[in-house]
């Protein structure tokens, strides 16, 4: 039996896809080999590669103007590559710390460039994003960082913010789930394990004008421009996980790409939120309604034992990775794209069924 993972990444991935992978796994393409001991070398390879960046670019509705990289090491490895290629000298980077991840990538920044931020929501807990008016850019400021949904805290950047500066995007938890407004950014990142492979790369989108200004005093491979001189195969790249993503961006596409998939995530937040709401404050968001993400749905019950209750019977019926980051605690269900609305149906019961029995 396939469990309901509501886990927050590595992404449930869809089952057609795993069967297609797992039936090429040992012969693929006729090969006598697993794509995964193909030299990235070999047109077979490079028909995968360049496959795949070419659906990502068309997924994501990227313009042309836009180069697309596939890089080792997720999101945490582009805090430190952002400023690195991005700030020379007398220029700053400025950071909108919504929660965790944002918070991350300001510290992680900092070593590596002059960085402030430009607004900090601590002392709402992190429970919402700014106001375009409460986002302070100051002089000298090359970029506006921004985490477009924060995974931990269950919150999402729904208007960007009205600044005079270009934007950098952290887009993980919600990449490619809503329209991107290219026309604000120079750079877009993401790990790909929420919404579209296995773990171990992120995909950058970089503005080409960004690139040509970008800083050369770098390690070849941390030079954005590099990847994108070698279409990401200047070494060795993670060809599972650009395997696998080439297979879920075309079972994307067939759904209506980037727009079906924000009308179906918004379809499945809005039927937690309706249980969440509807239950007389048994179960609790803490976040702000407009600020409630749709990926990352995190609820309180009344107190710890009925939480630790609700997980162990949850746990029971296979519904898995509901328990809440170890640093806010409660409970948390990632919806990512290959989850299937009949999971979150069967979670919408169970919730309602819950409240019955322990109210």
């Amino acid at each position: 039996m396939r469990a309901h993972n509501f886990g927050a990444g590595p992404c449930t991935l869809p089952l057609e896809v795993l069967e297609e992978a797992q039936a090429e796994f040992v012969d693929f393409g006729g090969t006598g080999m697993s794509v995964i001991e193909l030299s990235h070398r070999s047109p077979e390879y490079e028909s995968v590669h360049d496959e795949a960046l070419r659906l990502t670019r068309e997924v994501a509705e990227a313009p042309d103007d836009f180069e697309v990289l596939f890089i080792q090491g997720g999101a945490t490895l582009q805090f430190a590559m952002v400023p690195m290629n991005l700030l020379k000298t007398g220029q700053r980077g400025a950071y909108i710390v919504s929660g965790s991840w944002g918070k991350r990538a300001h510290e992680d920044a900092s070593p590596h460039g002059a960085v402030y931020s430009a607004w900090d929501g601590r002392a709402d807990g992190y429970t919402r994003m700014p106001a375009s008016n409460e986002v302070v850019v100051e002089p000298d400021t090359r970029y506006l960082h921004v985490t477009t949904n924060e995974t931990i805290g269950g919150i999402r950047l729904v208007e960007l913010p009205d600044v005079q500066v270009p934007l950098v995007a952290d887009m993980s938890s919600d990449y490619l789930a809503r329209p991107i407004e290219w026309d604000r950014y120079d750079l877009i990142y993401g790990g790909v394990q929420k919404n579209l492979a296995p773990a171990g790369m992120a995909v950058v989108f970089a503005r080409k004008s960004a690139l040509t200004g970008a800083r050369t005093d770098l390690g070849s491979f941390l030079r954005y421009g590099w990847h994108a001189d070698n279409r990401s195969l200047g070494h060795t790249p993670p060809m599972f996980p650009i395997y696998l993503m080439g297979k879920v961006l075309k079972l994307i596409k067939s759904k209506g790409g980037v727009r079906g998939l924000e009308s179906e995530a918004a379809a499945k937040a809005g039927l937690l939120y309706s249980v969440i709401d509807r239950s007389n404050a048994y179960y609790r968001s803490p976040v702000e309604p407009a600020h409630r993400s749709h990926m990352n749905i995190v609820f309180r019950l009344p107190d710890e034992d009925a939480e630790a209750r609700f997980l162990k019977e949850a746990e029971a019926v296979h519904f898995v990775g509901l328990k809440g980051h170890r640093s806010v605690g409660g409970c948390r269900a990632s919806i990512y794209a290959a989850l299937p609305m009949s999971s979150v149906e069967r979670l919408a019961e169970f919730m309602t069924s819950f409240q019955g029995t322990n109210a």
